[in-house]
């Protein structure tokens, strides 16, 4: 898998509470994605088998609203989220450390550019 900004979106969202049953328009909302890119990226985790979905049953909302489809991640889709989300983290901080490295006072790159230019002005 391999784990995108909006799949890694998508797999906070499910993971914040894996027990609780996600519909669609809820998804977009804690996601932040428009629905063009949640739906095939959830129609892609179904195919995969690490979400499941079902719809309402008839009959439990007198507003008149249609019924919601309800999405869920399937045992193996909170295993393998949990693990695409840590290494996601872990990748995150060592990029971090390594960028922190680079930037430190007297790193070698910063060093060579001072020391490679010549000296401006002069008469």
């Amino acid at each position: 898998m391999k784990l995108t900004g909006p799949l890694e979106r998508v797999l906070r969202a499910f993971l914040a509470d894996p027990s609780v049953p996600r519909y669609g328009y809820d998804l977009m909302k804690a996601s932040g994605l428009p629905s063009g890119t949640l739906y095939p990226l959830l129609s892609r985790l179904q195919e995969q088998r690490l979400v499941t979905s079902a719809w309402e049953p008839a009959g439990t909302d007198s507003s008149g609203r249609p019924a919601r489809r309800y999405y869920w991640l399937t045992d193996e889709g909170i295993e393998t989220g949990r693990q695409e989300l840590a290494r996601a983290s872990a990748a995150r901080a060592a990029r971090a450390a390594r960028a922190g490295r680079a930037g430190a006072p007297g790193a070698a790159r910063g060093a060579r550019r001072g020391a490679a230019r010549p000296a401006r002005g002069g008469t």
